[in-house]
């Protein structure tokens, strides 16, 4: 049987990604908007981790998430904590992508997966495009809306919406260390990895250890706030959604300023060369120290310990970097993609070595 596209073509099936006649059907017994059967299909880019499709039906468009085909031990699971933390936040003011749906049957697909509405806008990577390279008031006014996202979401009760036990809130602080480098440690087993060689990595460790908060609060994080998970308008710079929400969890607010923040570039920060991900031109850009301000007047937290938080977040994104790198080195997809992550694992952890040497 070939599902037809409105061109009465088959469908692609993306090398086996999607199963139209399991997925029409499922499609057909959901709520989803639109009528009929599916007619359009498009790959889009952008998910390094899960696949993302945009799908036509009727006058419908939505898009569908899912893992890739050789599935990880987790990634059912991650897709259907993704649809959880999605649902729960419908009613908040973060800006994120609207459920459609979620199906936590893998038989039909081959995994779990979950449809949302699609956001108009991009996610900025590289150069930015339109007015954003040609204005620099457009370019001041993004970092604001970064950091009153991430407002948005700390200020959400989890407990209200019904993600109390979306995490491990106990003893929260004093267990990333061991958490991140007992994942990094485990990529030994990859074969062709022959260790991460990331400098600093143990006297970071040790400096987060013996400098924990005491002052720590938990809540919703996002827990990858990078530029390419926050996706921009293009007629006004504005942000309409974060995306990619599988590392989100219960946590300390803070870690999701400080990623935001290791994002930032600064006279005195070491040189990335190549491996640099900012966005481009980066004139215009608030100061770090303006972002701060912002997200404690916006949140009432007190930022004397966020230090100990930027450090993590150099620490925490390095070991998950170098996870990409490793799996690149043992046949996974992308070695040229995996030299450039751990190059600015590299970069992260001599960003966190001097923060530490300077406090």
């Amino acid at each position: 049987m070939n599902i037809l596209s409105s061109e009465n073509t088959p469908l692609a099936d993306f090398g086996g990604l999607l199963d139209w006649p399991r997925l029409q059907a499922w499609i057909e017994h959901s709520e989803l908007p639109g009528q009929g059967p599916v007619t359009a299909a498009q790959q889009l880019t952008g998910g390094s981790q899960n696949n993302l499709f945009l799908l036509t039906r009727g006058t419908a468009r939505f898009v569908l998430r899912r893992p890739p085909a050789h599935l990880r031990e987790h990634s059912n699971a991650t897709i259907l904590r993704e649809a959880r933390v999605l649902k729960a936040l419908a009613d908040s003011d973060v800006p994120h992508p609207r459920l459609l749906g979620a199906c936590d049957d893998p038989t039909v697909l081959g995994a779990c997966f979950l449809l949302m509405a699609p956001l108009p806008g991009f996610s900025p990577l590289g150069e930015l495009p339109g007015r954003y390279a040609r204005d620099p008031d457009w370019r001041a006014a993004m970092g604001p809306e970064f950091v009153r996202a991430a407002a948005a979401l700390a200020r959400v009760d989890h407990q209200a919406v019904g993600l109390a036990d979306f995490g491990k809130p106990d003893h929260w602080h004093s267990r990333q260390v061991e958490r991140w480098r007992a994942q990094l440690d485990g990529y030994q087993s990859l074969p062709g990895y022959t260790g991460a060689h990331l400098q600093h990595i143990d006297s970071t460790a040790r400096w987060l250890q013996d400098n924990l908060p005491t002052d720590g609060r938990i809540g919703i994080i996002h827990g990858d706030l990078q530029w390419p998970n926050a996706m921009f308008a293009y007629d006004q710079p504005r942000i309409v959604g974060l995306i990619d929400w599988e590392l989100s969890t219960l946590g300390d607010p803070l870690l999701d300023l400080a990623w935001i923040l290791s994002s930032w570039r600064e006279p005195g920060d070491p040189q990335v060369g190549a491996a640099d991900p900012v966005v481009r031109p980066w004139d215009g850009f608030d100061s770090r120290a303006e972002m701060i301000a912002l997200y404690g007047e916006l949140t009432g937290r007190d930022m004397h310990s966020l230090p100990w938080f930027f450090v993590l977040a150099c620490f925490k994104l390095a070991c998950i970097l170098e996870g990409s790198h490793a799996r690149s080195l043992s046949g996974g997809p992308g070695k040229q993609m995996g030299e450039f992550l751990h190059d600015y694992a590299v970069w992260l952890m001599a960003k966190a070595r001097q923060l530490t040497m300077s406090l």
